[in-house]
Parts: C-alpha cells; sequence; structure tokens
C-alpha cells in the first residue's frame, strides 16, 4: 500500500550503483517493400535510427528517468562504438559513470533493423567480445567498484553475460556492499545461482530460472517449491521470477510468496523490458518501499517500457498513470443501484486475476481527504469498489438534515473519478454485507480508524487479504464542511 507522490519523492535523489555489461544499441527503423531476390529475406527501406545506452546502460537510464541518480561502472573497448557510448552518457546529467578501458575487445554493439509500419525486428547484427574480463582488467573493475559502494544507497548488477561481471567481480562487490549494510539486487545471466551468494534479491526470468533450477516452473507453486531450494544455495532473502504476460512471482527466504499479474498493455517491443524491473525494484528499495509496493511498480514501469519501441526510458508521470490508469468504465456505468448485480464485474476482474480493493463511506460533499484515501487505495489494487450509503443509511447515521446530496448525486461525483472503478451503494448501516460478497484483497479506510475499527477487517485477513490505513489530510471534514455552509461553526 502506498501513497504514489510520498513513494516519488522518497525516489527522487536514491543513488543506485549500476554494474554490468554496457553496449551500444542501435535501432534502424525504416519500410519493409520486397524480398530480397539474393536471398531470402525482407529488403529495408532505412528512413532513421535512434542511438541508445544499451545492457546495463539502459537499467541506468531507467534509474535516472524516475528521478534516481546512478553511478555506472563497465567495460568499454577503443573503438568508435566506445567514443559514441561515452558522448550519449555525457548527455546523462544523472548517470555518473566510471568506465573501464579494455583495448583487446570491441565495444559491445547491437543493431537491429526495424520494420517502421509494423514494428517488427526484422533482423540483429551483433559485434561483440562474450568472454570474461582478463586478469588484470578484472582488478580495474574491482578497483573501480569498491570506492563507491559507500556513497550509494543500493546495488544493481546488471548481468548480461558479456564479461564485466565475472565470479571474482561479483563476490568483491557482494561481500563489501554486506559489510557496508548495502542491499543488493541482481538480474543474473548465469545459471549457476551460488554465484551471487549474498545478494538480497535475485531476478531471473521464468526461463532462466527453469534452467537454473530444474525445475518446470509452470506455476506460482511450483516457482514458489523450487525457490526455496534455490535461495538456500544462493544466502539470498528473495527471488523474483518474472513470467512475461504471466506477471511476477516473488518468493520469500521466510516462506511468503507474491504474485503480481502484468498490466494488460498492447505490447510494441519487450526490449528493456528486465532491465526496467531490475532499475524500478533498486529504486523503490532503496526508498524503503515493501515488497508488494516495489513489486506493483516494477509491473507498470514495465507495462510503460513494452509499450514504447527500442529500449525505453519511463518517465514520473507515464509511470503515475499505470498505477493509476482511467478507470475501466465509462462513469456512467460504473453505478451499481443497492441490491443490483456486481458479480459479473467480480468474476471477470477475477478470471484476469486483477486485485480487488475496497473502500466505503457517506462521501455526502467530496473533498481532498476523500480524493487522497481514494488514490491511495486505488494505488494498492488494480481494480477499486467503493461501497456507498445510501440517502436512508446516512439520515440513521448522520441525522435529518443529512446527507446534503442524494445517492445518484454522490454516485455520479465519485464515479467521476479516475481512481474508482465501481460504485456500489448498500442500504444497510455497514458494508458488511457487500465486503462478505466482494471479497476484497484490499480493504483500505482513512487513518481516524483503528485496524480493529473498520468494518470487515476479521473476513478480509481471514481470506488472505490486508487492512491498510490511509493518513488523512488534517482540516477536511464534510461535517465541518456543511456546518460552515449552513452558518454554523466549523
Amino acid at each position: 500500500m502506498f501513497d504514489f507522490e510520498a513513494i516519488s519523492q522518497a525516489i527522487s535523489g536514491k543513488i543506485v550503483l549500476c554494474v554490468g555489461d554496457l553496449m551500444l544499441d542501435e535501432f534502424v527503423y525504416g519500410e519493409v517493400s520486397r524480398i530480397s531476390p539474393e536471398a531470402p529475406a525482407p529488403v529495408i527501406a532505412a528512413k532513421r535510427s535512434e542511438i541508445n545506452i544499451g545492457g546495463a546502460g539502459n537499467a541506468a537510464r531507467i534509474v535516472a528517468s524516475l528521478g534516481g541518480r546512478c553511478i555506472f561502472v563497465g567495460l568499454i573497448g577503443e573503438d568508435e562504438a566506445a567514443a559514441r557510448l561515452e558522448a550519449v552518457l555525457a548527455q546523462e546529467s544523472r548517470i555518473e559513470s566510471v568506465l573501464v578501458r579494455d583495448a583487446s575487445r570491441p565495444t559491445t554493439r547491437k543493431v537491429r533493423f526495424v520494420s517502421d509500419h509494423f514494428s517488427t525486428h526484422m533482423l540483429r547484427a551483433d559485434w561483440e567480445h562474450a568472454a570474461p574480463a582478463s586478469g588484470e582488467v578484472e582488478q580495474q573493475l574491482i578497483d573501480a567498484i569498491l570506492p563507491q559502494l559507500a556513497r550509494a544507497d543500493i546495488v544493481l548488477l546488471s548481468d548480461y553475460a558479456k564479461g564485466v561481471l565475472t565470479a571474482r567481480v561479483i563476490r568483491n562487490t557482494i561481500d563489501a556492499a554486506r559489510k557496508l549494510g548495502k542491499s543488493v539486487i541482481v538480474d543474473p545471466k548465469s545459471l549457476n545461482l551460488a554465484i551471487y551468494r549474498g545478494a538480497t534479491l535475485i531476478k531471473p526470468n521464468r526461463k532462466e530460472f527453469a534452467e537454473a533450477t530444474r525445475s518446470r516452473a509452470d506455476s506460482d507453486d511450483a516457482i514458489a517449491a523450487a525457490a526455496q531450494d534455490a535461495m538456500r544455495l544462493a544466502d539470498c532473502a528473495a527471488m523474483l521470477v518474472t513470467q512475461g504476460e504471466h506477471g511476477m512471482t516473488l518468493a520469500l527466504r521466510d516462506g511468503g510468496t507474491i504474485h503480481v499479474p502484468a498490466l494488460p498493455v498492447k505490447v510494441r517491443d519487450v526490449s528493456g523490458a528486465g532491465d526496467t524491473v531490475a532499475a524500478m525494484l533498486a529504486l523503490a528499495l532503496a526508498a524503503k518501499a515493501d515488497w508488494d509496493v516495489a513489486l506493483r511498480l516494477a509491473s507498470a514501469a514495465a507495462a510503460v517500457t513494452i509499450g514504447k519501441t527500442g529500449t525505453a526510458i519511463v518517465r514520473p508521470d507515464e509511470l503515475r498513470r499505470k498505477i493509476l490508469p482511467h478507470a475501466s468504465l465509462a462513469a456512467e456505468d460504473k453505478i451499481v443501484a443497492a441490491g443490483g448485480d456486481i458479480d459479473a464485474h467480480l468474476a471477470e476482474w477475477r478470471a484476469q486475476n486483477l486485485r480487488i480493493g475496497f473502500t466505503n463511506g457517506c462521501f455526502d460533499i467530496l473533498h481532498p481527504g476523500h480524493v487522497k484515501v481514494l488514490t491511495a487505495a486505488r494505488g494498492a489494487c488494480d481494480r477499486l469498489i467503493v461501497g456507498l450509503n445510501s440517502d436512508a443509511s446516512v439520515r440513521r447515521l448522520k441525522g435529518e438534515g443529512r446527507p446534503v446530496q442524494d445517492e445518484r448525486a454522490r454516485a455520479e461525483v465519485l464515479a467521476a473519478l479516475e481512481a474508482v472503478d465501481l460504485v456500489a451503494i448498500f442500504e444497510e448501516d455497514t458494508p458488511i454485507n457487500l465486503i462478505t460478497r466482494v471479497r476484497p484483497s484490499v480493504l483500505v479506510k482513512g487513518g481516524d480508524y483503528t485496524r480493529e475499527q473498520v468494518v470487515g477487517h476479521e473476513i478480509v485477513e481471514a481470506a488472505g487479504g490486508e487492512v491498510v490505513l490511509v493518513d488523512i489530510l488534517p482540516g477536511h471534514s464534510t461535517t465541518s464542511l456543511v456546518d460552515r455552509a449552513r452558518g454554523g461553526k466549523a
């Protein structure tokens, strides 16, 4: 559970020490006109090209684009690609690069030819020397990394198996980070997860995880079971298995498991999605976010990335729109009268494995305090249902003269908010029957309540859900607004 604005502020300025394989990513876009007569391959008429910092450098770019700062340690050659990389890095004001040169190897370079019309990759050409760094270069990398650790809030090792993250570099970095109390996130490439021993979090994708653990990894339960042995072997606190359109599953050393579904998005290019998840996790954990918040942020950031072409960055405003998207229904379709049918909505959302949240109130005169609670509630779930007291219910609770607005007017105002997915009116004094029917994963109320005072907390917690209390905004009260409007004392 989180307040998006608060977490954005907490992330801002956090320093991530990113170590990994740097590469020059080039994208050549054009129109595919025909099949070449010389070979069975498409002919592409190039129209434009883009140059990006790729590999581990892409993770560094995403850290910077989200408001963090990055100290990047990597390896380049002494060639034209290295010069181009340095020029692009010099334009990144929030990335401080510490680059080791190795004249014996080319700078890793990847050129992708993409159909502009279909956003389809037609061909990729690589220039690289994917071998471990020599002993001398290895020591230079270690000497570059260790002095930076004290400045960093967290460490990210981004392994593309191009030679930077040798067993010795990994060992020296993780051991030194642990001595300083720094968390370490690893985006691995090696199937021997034991070489990352002592990291805080290891983040393989499903294919890498299945091969590393020799398991099928075909369900959340199977991933959780195989991850326990892997975490003992790697002595890590958590393992996150990314599964593309099937979301992400986090297994914790204490036996807990968290699954976050992928957000619906039109996939344009999956390049860099793993870098995005790693970078977002690093910033969120550096900001002391809990696992659930960090995963939801990472899932939203990945959805932004794959909705763009190329190795794309993620801006805070784009992340916010994914975390708090426009509601799934038009305002007039979001209101369910007392006793009305909400089961179809619930069935559809559950079929998509979406996390359903619930909050309730009279919402007689909507004010900023209400908006804060509703926005925070939506940030904790994928679909938010608001239980709304009927007119008769409000009168019994608040007395004659209330509500000021009838239930339809109150429902229409709530339904117009992007944070609200459904407004369900109820006749009873409490929403207990509605909560029993909805069975939400998250039950949200303002911080003027205690957990024990929240109606329905026993039902939600018994089903494995959570109760979340949101700090209220002082000075905002419907009763005081009504009194003021009627000439009474606020």
